[in-house]
């Protein structure tokens, strides 16, 4: 692993750098200046009602979009950048230290690849543009109540009706379906092949008569997630991405980009940062233990040791990106121990304040910790839980038999 930047990758740090010092709009700064930031803030804000936040959100998503900056890994001729995975690297990790927040959510990360790799040209045409300008934002059909690990497990149907596809069934942990425009899913159209074939991809827009969205309120009383209910809706087939039943090898299609979480390891490290000026200011002196306690002090820096070993995991998977080679456990290793280092962080951050800490709702470092730590109980379930991931670590890494 090389850690130093070559004359070309420090001009376009210095450029990705300038570009938010320039145009990140006043209501980005103010959130980074705050302890924790929140999940899919630029998809919430695009449809907020009030105006203010709305225009912050698509001044901010014009400023990437001028330089493809919007979806960095697509390739240029869809309107991406077509950045080299250390690029991504460092556009990622300056994007994280400001704070600034992504734009497009779902449609830049999952779903625009999967229609550059499988859509249709007339496909292509009609959602790639509107992915990038902001003006239409997906949500992911895949998870259901009886599959989740094993999303192959999923039984939403889709029947064949002439000229359109039936959609009944239910999908769960529906992640900002209540925001979005539209919605890509994967459905079952044929109940009698094995269960990871008779799958297909389907795109759909959220207005569609029979989707009925229905909140999902976590136990911090936030509304993130959802869960979607298909009664009879209808489908045109030209919504079909892929072939017919070969829906899970079009959903699993991802393009080469970086997947080293430089963000996660960044973010924790600006968190632990600020929350370290705050216990050095005379507020957080007089609401904390710190000053009471070796050991809280001593958990404080095994936390932020943490940070810098999560630094290494990712230069790691993107050292083996950019020489060619594809991730495996090492993506694995690097989203266990993020996940789990984000719950520590969360953690650690609530016994700073002893008994403060079951504060709630008094708007300071001390009540974020505890709404984080809340707020991180899903960490290690989402994304592929911290089960799957060691077993992937234990037979691909270590070559540890199965059974």
């Amino acid at each position: 692993m090389d850690w130093s930047d070559t004359a070309e990758q420090e001009a376009f740090r210095g450029e990705v750098r300038s570009m938010i010092g320039e145009r990140l709009p006043e209501r980005y700064r103010a959130q980074a200046r705050g302890m924790h930031g929140g999940e899919r803030v630029w998809q919430f804000d695009r449809s907020s009602d009030e105006a203010d936040v709305r225009e912050a959100a698509m001044e901010w998503a014009e400023a990437l979009s001028e330089r493809g900056w919007v979806a960095p890994h697509w390739p240029q001729e869809y309107g991406g950048a077509g950045l080299s995975p250390m690029e991504q690297f460092i556009f990622n990790q300056e994007m994280a230290e400001a704070g600034a927040p992504g734009v497009g959510g779902s449609g830049v990360g999952l779903l625009g690849p999967t229609l550059i790799v499988h859509g249709t040209d007339e496909q292509k045409a009609e959602h790639l543009p509107k992915i990038l300008s902001g003006e239409v934002a997906w949500a992911q059909g895949y998870s259901e109540p009886s599959a989740g690990s094993d999303l192959a497990a999923l039984q939403t149907r889709a029947v064949r009706d002439g000229d359109d596809f039936v959609i009944n069934g239910q999908k769960i942990w529906t992640s900002g379906a209540h925001a979005a425009d539209s919605l890509f899913a994967l459905v079952r159209t044929d109940p009698d092949a094995p269960k990871h074939r008779g799958i297909s991809f389907i795109m759909m827009p959220m207005s569609t008569p029979g989707i009925t969205v229905r909140p999902l309120i976590d136990m911090g009383w936030k509304h993130y997630f959802n869960e979607t209910f298909f009664e009879d809706v209808r489908v045109p087939v030209e919504n079909l991405v892929g072939d017919e039943n070969r829906g899970w090898y079009v959903g699993m299609t991802l393009l080469d980009f970086e997947r080293s979480n430089i963000g996660g390891a960044v973010g924790a490290r600006r968190t632990l940062r600020k929350l370290m000026g705050y216990l050095d200011s005379e507020e957080g002196t007089a609401r904390s233990r710190v000053g009471e306690s070796k050991l809280l002090r001593g958990e404080l820096a095994d936390r932020y040791i943490e940070t810098a070993v999560m630094y290494q995991f990712s230069f790691r998977v993107i050292s083996m990106q950019n020489a060619g080679q594809l991730p495996n456990y090492e993506a694995s290793t690097s989203k266990l121990f993020s996940s789990e280092m984000g719950q520590r962080i969360a953690l650690s951050g609530t016994r700073m304040f002893g008994l403060n800490a079951t504060l709630w709702e008094d708007g300071t470092p001390v009540s974020s910790f505890t709404r984080a730590y809340v707020g991180a109980v899903p960490a290690s379930v989402r994304g592929g839980t911290s089960e799957v991931q060691r077993n992937i670590i234990a037979t691909r890494g270590l070559g540890l038999p199965r059974g």
